[in-house]
């Protein structure tokens, strides 16, 4: 009986350490990469000029990261054809969620933009989600890719002492709007790993088209070769 129950403390063990592993790897991910943002100097204009035929990409970063934290998604979805355009009036994305979608619908219209797939990351998922609900925006919008997003909120962000941080608990008022507004998610497509040390509960999204990835992470999914295919193959169709 005692040589029975031993497997279940030792698969335990292993998915401790597993997910342990997986929390250091995706803060030296997010260290490294924001490091890297704090140095790049590239235009965002570059993003647009000189593009393909492809359709218009919106990028839309998470929580405290700037568009440059997702400057290699961006150079990699222009090199194959895509003017990717960047909202850099979110800053650090510490606004609210309607102050962020208002950023981005001026964006939208001020440039005419149509037939965009939105490609987000954590909170920047949310912001999409809620310009689907805004008549003229989610009529420019083909579809939204969302990384790594906290749809129904994260309860590890009542740990941290920062107002942006807490507002996407489960339960917050804009969460909670967000939910009810009854918009069409049938364009979402929600990506996660099968790990996420920041979002326990995963990030489906009822209506949307759900994929758990086999890559743990919350930053590090970012440069997972399986999920840049498929984002690859979601902004191509």
């Amino acid at each position: 009986m005692e040589e029975n129950a031993r497997p279940g403390p030792v698969r335990a063990a292993l998915r401790f350490v597993r997910k342990a592993g997986v929390l250091l790897a995706d803060y030296e991910y997010v260290l490294r990469h924001q490091l890297r943002a704090n140095f790049e100097r590239d235009p965002p204009e570059a993003l647009v000029d000189e593009a393909g035929e492809g359709a218009p990409i919106v990028l839309l970063p998470g929580i405290y990261e700037t568009w440059r934290f997702l400057h290699p998604l961006a150079r990699r979805l222009h090199a194959a054809g895509h003017p990717v355009h960047v909202v850099t009036s979110l800053g650090h994305l510490g606004m609210s969620l309607a102050e962020a979608a208002d950023q981005v619908e001026h964006y939208l219209r001020e440039q005419h933009l149509s037939g965009v797939t939105i490609v987000a990351h954590s909170k920047g998922g949310l912001v999409a989600r809620l310009l689907l609900g805004r008549p003229d925006a989610s009529a420019r919008i083909r579809r939204v890719v969302a990384i790594a997003t906290p749809f129904s909120g994260s309860p590890l962000a009542v740990l941290v002492p920062f107002p942006a941080v807490r507002a996407l608990r489960p339960g917050h008022p804009e969460l909670v709007r967000l939910a009810a507004d009854g918009a069409d998610v049938g364009r979402v497509v929600s990506i996660w790993g099968w790990y996420d040390p920041h979002i326990p509960g995963g990030c489906a999204l009822p209506g949307a088209r759900n994929l758990r990835m086999p890559v743990g992470g919350h930053f590090r999914i970012l440069g997972s070769p399986a999920v840049l295919a498929l984002v690859d193959e979601l902004t191509s169709g």
